[in-house]
């Protein structure tokens, strides 16, 4: 009996190539729409799907596969008697080969201005309909969802007459893995465009590998970079490398950490934010881009080093030439000049990364995930920002307009400090910074003693309500003069009295900033 291939793919690459060489080794083709057109236009002869299942296709092109005669070829076990005999009475051959790949939903769904209708018109009904099918009776058929795989299935049937057990299960996996990832991005889109629900009850997430990487945060460890299916331009992954050795586990989430906290200072003003282990150390703005950086230097010159550097305007000489004088891991802006190019990619270990849209904010109902052992926890990501109007000062004394300016800076940046966070600032950089302590005082005490002599003077802002007036007392003799905190405390009295007793000014939020 002769074998039989059908072919059917939205893209077209090696398609030609595949199909003639199925022909030389013995193959009858079968195929559909702008696939047959392809085939026939290359000179091969091709059978349409239509002429075998004795139906047109018919809707626009939507129902042209989904018959017996195609689906009773692909799942029919050539083992089962019973299967090929059923199929001989109804006068259904095999398939033995198939090549599908689907409409571009995903391409579809990122174009500016698309229509629902649009999307919905994208979404393939027979390619993964057929792609299942072959997929489920793999022992019999070799099923193609990626025009990579060609050149191995012809090899091997050059080589053995028919594709490898091995191979073909593996090409099952491949098509199980696609389709799965091709209906996630369905069920993403359309939650998308749902009112009733930003949580939906079930939840499946389309990734794309990216990068595999040599480890995660230690060696021992097997780690991979994944891509969101529809990544925002302005995240991590559509980030461009253009230098500097393979990106690290620990570098990219240390450089999100930089990048979320980054966002906070918009394009209004040039901004430095450095990191060290996910945590901000020391963030400065100023009239250019070099002067941001030397504050957040400044800020802490200790921490910075072997850190990641996130920028939110291009990269110039002069400060490429600062950013050069000590080891950093990545530096991370919307672009390099040639000049700062130049300078920095003399030095062989540094990564650097252009993302132009890095400033953009995340938007309001985007997801922020942890994984926990059989569990995943979603929520919002935490993009509430704070007006003005909404501040309320508890004290006797108000904040100067000096005092208020450096207060919002350090809100801004205690938002990316883990918890529980303590953010010293003063004009336009932090000057101490307190990360992911056990208990608020020890966070400040820390802050503290980053910022040495420049504590005084330096205003505080903390990730969520003092539970008692420690923090005030500490504050008082480092010679802070103002406190941002979101206040709640039942104990919120104590902390006034201080600040009033101290001549502290301090504000009330209303909103808090745990970072876990």
């Amino acid at each position: 009996m002769k074998r039989r291939a059908i072919l059917s793919v939205f893209d077209k690459t090696g398609v030609v190539d595949f199909a003639s060489q199925l022909l030389e080794l013995g193959f009858e083709l079968l195929s559909t729409g702008g696939t047959h057109r392809a085939l026939t236009e290359a000179g091969l002869p091709c059978t349409e799907v239509s002429d075998i299942t004795g139906f047109p296709e018919c809707l626009d092109g939507r129902v042209k596969t989904l018959h017996p005669a195609i689906h009773g070829g692909l799942l029919a076990m050539r083992s089962n008697p019973a299967h090929m005999a059923r199929i001989a009475e109804l006068g259904i051959e095999p398939i033995d080969v198939v090549a599908v790949n689907l409409y571009p939903f995903a391409a579809t769904i990122k174009k500016p201005g698309v229509t629902l209708e649009e999307c919905i018109e994208n979404i393939d009904i027979g390619g993964p309909t057929m792609l299942r099918a072959a997929a489920k009776n793999w022992q019999d058929v070799a099923v193609v969802v990626d025009p990579a795989d060609y050149a191995r299935v012809v090899e091997e049937l050059k080589a053995w007459g028919d594709v490898t057990r091995e191979t073909k299960f593996e090409l099952c996996g491949k098509v199980f893995a696609h389709t799965a990832h091709y209906d996630a991005l369905i069920n993403r889109y359309l939650s998308g465009q749902r009112f009733d629900t930003t949580l939906p009850e079930s939840l499946a997430l389309p990734y794309e590998r990216v990068q595999s990487m040599r480890y995660g945060e230690n060696p021992h460890q097997a780690a991979a970079f994944y891509r969101e299916a529809l990544a925002l331009p302005n995240t991590l992954p559509e980030a461009k490398q253009l230098h500097g050795k393979e990106l690290s586990y620990n570098n990219i989430n240390d450089a999100n950490g930089a990048l979320d906290c980054l966002k906070e200072f918009g394009t209004e003003q040039p901004a430095a934010v450095a990191v060290k282990h996910a945590n901000p150390c020391g963030v400065g703005v100023g009239k250019s881009i070099l002067e941001a950086y030397l504050n957040a230097y400044n800020a802490d010159p200790v921490s910075i080093f072997g850190g990641i550097v996130a920028l939110n305007r291009p990269v110039d000489r002069a400060t490429a030439e600062e950013l050069g004088k000590i080891f950093l891991e990545i530096i991370l802006a919307p672009a390099f000049d040639a000049d700062a190019l130049e300078i920095l990619t003399k030095k062989p270990n540094i990564r650097l990364l252009e993302l132009p849209a890095l400033a953009e904010p995340n938007p309001k109902g985007a997801w922020d995930m942890k994984r926990v052992a059989g569990g995943l926890l979603v929520q919002e990501l935490d993009v509430e920002g704070l007006s003005e109007d909404e501040l309320k000062c508890v004290t006797e004394r108000e904040p100067s307009a000096q005092e208020k300016d450096a207060l919002l800076f350090a809100w801004k940046v205690v938002k990316h400090t883990k918890s529980n966070g303590i953010v010293l600032a003063k004009g336009d950089a932090t000057t101490g910074v307190g990360p992911g302590q056990t208990n608020r005082i020890t966070a400040l005490e820390l802050a503290i003693s980053y910022a040495g002599e420049k504590a005084a003077g330096s205003v505080m802002a903390s990730d969520a309500f003092f539970p008692f007036s420690d923090c005030v007392e500490a504050a008082h003799k480092a010679g802070i003069t103002a406190i941002i905190q979101p206040g709640g405390s039942i104990r919120d009295k104590d902390s006034i009295d201080k600040c009033n007793e101290y001549g502290i000014a301090m504000l009330f939020t209303g909103i808090r900033h745990f970072k876990h």
